[in-house]
């Protein structure tokens, strides 16, 4: 599986852990909903400053979001 599958299961676990739409983070994190889909679903991953708003915004590390072998703590 790749990394950007992988991140988007990672990304998609944090916001339903949350209770979170797509729309809901989306309109958290400033991008559009079709742009937080696609990395979701893994056609795309965050820029960098996505990335770290993401991380911020969840309270994890970038490493934890990036590295295949890390179980997030839900």
């Amino acid at each position: 599986m790749s990394v950007m599958k992988k991140f988007g299961q990672k990304l998609r676990a944090l916001r339903e852990s949350r209770g979170l739409t797509l729309r809901q983070l989306a309109d958290e994190l400033g991008v559009t909903h079709p742009h937080l889909v696609h990395i979701e679903v893994g056609r795309r991953g965050p820029s960098i400053e996505l990335l770290i708003k993401i991380a911020r915004y969840f309270e994890v590390s970038t490493d934890d979001l990036l590295d295949d072998d890390t179980k997030l703590k839900l």
